[in-house]
Formats: structure tokens, sequence, C-alpha cells
């Protein structure tokens, strides 16, 4: 996209978000709800605040990016607590999970609005988005969340270049999801299975890689890793420390998908494939 269509569209942006008054963003520290809530700030002012659900499911570096990233915009920002884990639909893992858990969400985020006295809530949810599967599109369409950038008609790489476009330092943030997502469909979500994703995934980036996954399979670590990363696991040291952290974390095996990193692998295995374990 030139950057005169990116600039287009960031107006279009400015202007949907200048519209509603006032909102409460559900802000997860990745780079589109921060997009949307850097651009909602620089509109509304004090009259945008973003809002972060914290929960087993949140790796403890997306909180930690949550609050330095909102502070350099400026913004409002303030942690919640949710309790999705309690819902058995949540817990059950079936394709359906992430419509709990943005269930959960987005009845936080009603009651927070209607609490700090702002218009609507609003979600990072993108193009891209709208063609995987993600029943959470659902329960935002059911609370009535509005999509800023849907509405703007912005996609991934358009949110990328705007966020450029506009000095966000986290323009080219690697996507992330909830810890949850790393569990094949129906096995169930705990918060010990959770621990264990978020502490090695941890320990991984602290090894220097960057965009990865740990895909959880009982005692098997299944490691996703962006292919140009892929070649570092074999580092003289590095692969035997992976294994030891494994370890450390509660998995007996680690394994290498030579596969590489991608988005929504466990959907791969909608059709009655999956690993199932309870």
């Amino acid at each position: 996209m030139s950057s005169d269509a990116a600039q287009e569209k960031l107006e279009r942006l400015r202007e949907g978000l200048r519209g509603l008054g006032s909102v409460l963003v559900c802000y997860s520290g990745g780079l589109d709800s921060a997009f949307v809530l850097a651009v909602a700030h620089a509109e509304l002012g004090e009259r945008a605040v973003g809002m972060t659900a914290v929960s087993p499911s949140l790796p403890e570096s997306e909180k930690q990016d949550a609050e330095r990233i909102a502070r350099k915009i400026g913004a409002q920002h303030r942690f919640v607590d949710s309790n999705e884990i309690a819902r058995p639909g949540y817990v059950a893992n079936e394709p359906d999970r992430c419509f709990h858990c943005k269930s959960e969400l987005y009845e936080i985020a009603e009651q927070k609005r209607a609490l700090w006295g702002l218009a609507h809530v609003a979600n990072g949810t993108n193009l891209d988005d709208l063609g995987d599967y993600r029943p959470g599109l659902e329960a935002a369409k059911n609370a009535a969340v509005k999509s800023p950038l849907v509405e703007a008609g912005m996609t991934k790489a358009e949110v990328r270049q705007a966020a450029r476009l506009i000095g966000m330092d986290v323009w080219d943030k690697p996507a992330s999801a909830c810890l949850s997502s790393r569990i094949p469909y129906g096995t169930s979500v705990t918060a010990d299975r959770l621990k264990q994703i978020g502490g090695l995934e941890a320990a991984l980036r602290a090894l220097g890689f960057r965009q990865l996954r740990v895909r959880w399979h009982d005692t098997v670590a299944r490691i996703e890793i962006d292919l140009g990363e892929l070649e570092g696991l074999l580092r003289p040291g590095v692969r035997e420390e992976i294994v030891r952290l494994g370890k450390v974390h509660g998995f007996a095996y680690v394994a290498v998908d030579l596969a590489g990193y991608r988005q929504g692998s466990h959907n791969e295995v909608l059709q009655g494939r999956s690993l199932r374990l309870v």
C-alpha cells in the first residue's frame, strides 16, 4: 500500500474514532489494539481508555508490553481481572473456546465502560481476522463491540504501515495470542498448563528467539518457530539448553515443528483429528 493510501485509511480511522465521542479499547498489548488505543488517545485524549484483562492466559511479557506501550502513547490504561478459566465452556477447550473467553472480556468491558462513563467499547480486530476461524468475533457482535480497524478497511499489513507512519516503535511487533491457544482443542485448559507454556516461551525468548509458540501436548512441548530463526535452535549449547528448559517447565520431551511458526495451527485439526487429553 502506498503512503498516500495508508494516510487515507489512517484519516478514516481517526474520523471514525472521533465520531465515537469516548471509548474503552480492549487492549491486549498487541499491535492492533495498541494502534487503536494510540489513535483513539490522539483524537479523544482522556476520553479514550485502554483496558487490559489479566488472567492466567495472558503472558507476563504481554502484560509488561501493554503497560510500557500505553505509557509511551500517554493513554489512560487500566488493568482488570478476568476469570474466563471459571467458565466451563472455556475450560472444555472446544473450537468455540474463544467465544467464551471474549464473552467474559466483553462483559467486563461493558461493566467498566458504564462505570468509567464511556460511550463505546472497541477492539483491535482487522480485516484479515475476518478470514480466519475466530468464534470471538461472534462474542463481539453479541456485545455490540466496535471494530474501528474493520470500519476503516485496514488489513494487518496496513495497520503495521500506519503504525510506523505515526511513529509507533512496535509497528513490527510479532503477532501474539492468549496462552490457551497453545493447547489442542478438546484438551482442558488449566492454570498449570498455561503456566508451563508461558514459562517455557519466556525462557526461549530470553535466549533471543522472537517469533515462536510452545504447543502443549501432555509430556511433549512442540516448538513452532519462525523459519528464519530455526537454525539458531541448533547453535552449540542452545539445543541442550532448550531441552533442559523444557524439563524445568514440566515437559519430558521437546520437539521442533519443521513447518515452523504459523498462526492458528491448532485450527488445522478441526476435522476431528485433534489429540484429546482430559
